[in-house]
């Protein structure tokens, strides 16, 4: 997204919906944050009437714009529903369909991916939604791709997040795909919140809070943050935390959700892209600096975790290019 302009995102909100989720899309796209230097999202809530009663009837909304607001949008996000068989109103789905139709960009939050199903959207693509809600989302819609056991699922255009809690890592992943990885710590800082969950970590994880404060694998992480440019192995990891290589595999499964490796492959990407974005030209130097290694390698991962190349990356998201 370029810097100099403003992308509009919408979210509709449907009687019922769940307020969290609206509060997450508000905090993430809504806020003033001037202190990162550029303009941010142009976002607005609306409604069918401009009005809606939220779920369980805690309050209502009221002086919302109206639907077709969704017709302005660059980003739809769709409403959540606490029972996802009490479908969306038939003015949500057409404008949804509406949306879809001139291209753009829809997200579905917990059970907004019912939604964006029942709009017909989701055929033939991948998407996730919260796991007490996956096998009855399969019945209703086995021309979807289910990815039951993920955060989120960003298939280009469409995307979905799993539980209310994964809406917030959905969304910093939105907001680092347009303004880049140190604008998405920027704000992840702000949130006082993890940034780095990548969407194929699984909702559900054992131990989220440890049971003693020792075993937490936080001092380690840390320690491997600061030794990103040098060679670092699961065996070194585990033998740092004190533990075999087995039982830090279990740790991490357990407290992060995903494993060794693909944590400190995910932390160098991270640093790399952090590297371009400060106009890095070299990319042996990104390369060795985040300890991918090689430029190839570099190339590799940064791909298939962002969809560009290096020079393509630096060029979106570099300071000196806006």
């Amino acid at each position: 997204m370029s810097q100099g302009s403003s992308h509009r995102v919408v979210m509709i909100v449907d009687t019922g919906s769940n307020p969290f989720e609206l509060g997450v899309a508000t905090e993430l796209f809504g806020l003033r944050r001037p202190e990162l230097g550029r303009r941010w999202y142009d976002f607005a809530l609306c409604a069918a009437g401009g009005r809606a009663d939220m779920h369980a009837g805690f309050f209502t909304m009221s002086g919302v714009a109206d639907l077709d607001a969704v017709d302005r949008a660059d980003t739809v996000i769709v409403p959540n529903r606490p029972d996802p068989e009490d479908g969306p109103a038939p003015a949500v789905l057409a404008a949804v369909e509406r949306a879809a139709g001139r291209g753009a960009r829809l997200v579905g939050l917990c059970t907004g991916a019912f939604t964006l199903a029942a709009a017909g959207v989701l055929d033939g693509r991948r998407a996730t939604t919260h796991w007490r809600w996956a096998e009855r989302f399969r019945s209703r819609f086995p021309d979807v791709t289910l990815e039951p056991d993920v955060l989120f699922v960003d298939d280009g255009d469409v995307l979905t997040s799993a539980g209310s809690a994964a809406a917030l890592d959905l969304g910093l992943h939105l907001i680092r795909r347009d303004h880049g990885a140190e604008i998405a710590n920027a704000v992840s800082r702000r949130l006082v919140f993890a940034v780095h969950r990548d969407g194929g970590q699984r909702q559900f994880i054992e131990r989220p809070v440890p049971d003693v404060p020792d075993a937490s694998l936080a001092p380690l992480l840390g320690w491997a943050r600061e030794r990103l440019d040098r060679p670092l192995s699961v065996a070194g990891l585990a033998s740092r935390a004190a533990v075999s290589p087995a039982t830090l595999h279990r740790r991490f499964q357990a407290e992060l959700g995903t494993t060794p490796l693909a944590w400190l492959t995910a932390e160098r990407v991270a640093l790399a892209c952090t590297l371009l974005e400060r106009g890095e030209p070299r990319l042996d130097v990104v390369a060795r600096a985040s300890g991918l290694g090689t430029t190839a390698n570099l190339r590799t991962q940064l791909r298939r975790r962002t969809g560009l190349s290096p020079s393509a990356y630096r060029a979106r998201f570099a300071r000196a290019s806006g």
